[in-house]
């Protein structure tokens, strides 16, 4: 597994952070944010992507989402101990993802075209900004040619990738996918856009508190940038090579809200179709179940969706397990939130710790589960289920099962 985040650019920092309840929310460093409603966010500092590329000079190339996808991607390969060299390349896939793509760049070549002139606009703005590229650069570096694609689901986008990335080694496409998602939307034009959707929070004079997922107090969630990407791999191969296993995928389910541009289904089916359709592809009872890492972006309504659709899915189970909610540490990292999150559910079951939800103070009446809150719980966990929901509606659930050998 390979990440980028808020709280830490490597898995180990990642986790670390995480179990310790540490925010990675601050004031925007990237640009002047002052005439913004909101003015801060979860930025990846201290990040340079020369260490991670055969040749520096090819950053030039590429926005930061995709920057950032080919770090957490070369994290991930390394991570994995593959031999590359020793795998045909068809045999390799990749499918990372982004749910908005380079922004950054297009805004820089827009500003070119609109005060300078046409001629002016570089003739790499299309593939930089493009949302597919990174999965195209990461196989380009590394020489993969196995099934290649970016799936664009908004906040659902990495949990899709994974899913479907999957999904394929079960049908014998491949044997390997680097998959999951990358995101590097802090900027002015991705700042007000969600700002002026008042989708996001404004506690200004306190960030670090300003994501509080399932908290009555909760004004919106918080934007971040990063990447994650894992390792995904047949078993008998891994087996075969002696590989380290985290756990294994075992589910994986998909639905539409069919409700609305970027509000949730008020009752919940949608998301709670998702869940039950990872649950039978798993075949496991609800109950089976001992974490479910929440989407819980920290918004008004959709945690208490969520919250809803968790109640639908696993009746009265639901009161018994542990959700939780990482995004109030890492702020919300739109298509790169499911690899992330998939990462920080798969270290639950490998520590014998569940990350908590910070900056639960006063629990809404309406989420009222077991939101493991402020502090890091040890817990054996065998089974946990990863949620990512987008806006048009997506809900993709991604379910793991402790590994047994």
């Amino acid at each position: 597994m390979g990440v980028l985040s808020p709280v830490g650019n490597d898995l180990e920092t990642f986790w670390d952070s995480l179990i310790h309840g540490k925010s990675g929310i601050a004031p925007i460093e990237a640009f002047d944010t002052e005439a913004y409603s909101c003015r801060f966010g979860g930025e990846v500092r201290d990040f340079d992507v020369a260490p991670y590329l055969k040749d520096p000079k090819d950053s030039k190339r590429m926005d930061r989402y995709a920057q950032l996808a080919m770090a957490a991607s070369k994290m991930a390969l390394d991570d994995s101990a593959l031999d590359v060299s020793s795998i045909e390349p068809y045999r390799i896939g990749v499918m990372v993802g982004s749910g908005i793509g380079g922004l950054g760049t297009l805004e820089r070549q827009h500003e070119k075209l609109l005060t300078r002139s046409p001629s002016r606009v570089s003739p790499l703005t299309i593939p930089m900004m493009i949302a597919n590229i990174a999965s195209g650069q990461i196989a380009m570096e590394h020489g993969f040619c196995g099934p290649n694609m970016s799936i664009v689901t908004a906040c659902a986008t990495a949990n899709n990738c994974i899913g479907e990335a999957w999904r394929m080694i079960k049908f014998g496409d491949a044997d390997f996918f680097l998959a999951g998602g990358a995101e590097a939307s802090i900027s002015p034009m991705g700042l007000s856009g969600f700002g002026n959707m008042r989708a996001l929070s404004k506690r200004n004079d306190d960030p670090q508190r300003a994501s509080r997922p399932f908290d009555k107090g909760r004004d919106g969630f918080v934007m971040s940038e990063g990447a994650g990407v894992v390792m995904l791999e047949e078993l008998e191969a891994a087996r075969k090579r002696g590989a380290r296993i985290y756990g294994e995928v075992i589910g994986y389910g998909v639905s539409a809200d069919a409700y609305h541009l970027t509000s949730p289904q008020p009752e919940g089916q949608g998301a709670s179709l998702c869940m039950e359709m990872a649950l039978r592809h798993g075949g496991v009872n609800p109950d089976e179940v001992d974490y479910v890492n929440a989407h819980g972006t920290s918004t008004p309504v959709g945690d208490v969706c969520e919250t809803l659709a968790v109640k639908r899915s696993f009746g009265e189970h639901a009161k018994k397990m542990m959700v939780s909610s990482t995004k109030s540490m890492t702020g919300h990292l739109l298509g790169a939130a499911g690899g992330v999150e998939f990462a920080a559910s798969t270290m639950a079951i490998n520590s014998g710790l569940v990350p908590p939800t910070i900056n639960l103070d006063d629990p809404d009446p309406e989420c009222d589960l077991d939101y493991v809150p402020h502090t890091a719980r040890e817990a054996k966990v065998d089974l946990v289920l990863s949620n990512s929901f987008g806006f048009g509606g997506h809900n993709a659930s991604i379910l793991v099962r402790r590994f047994e050998g």
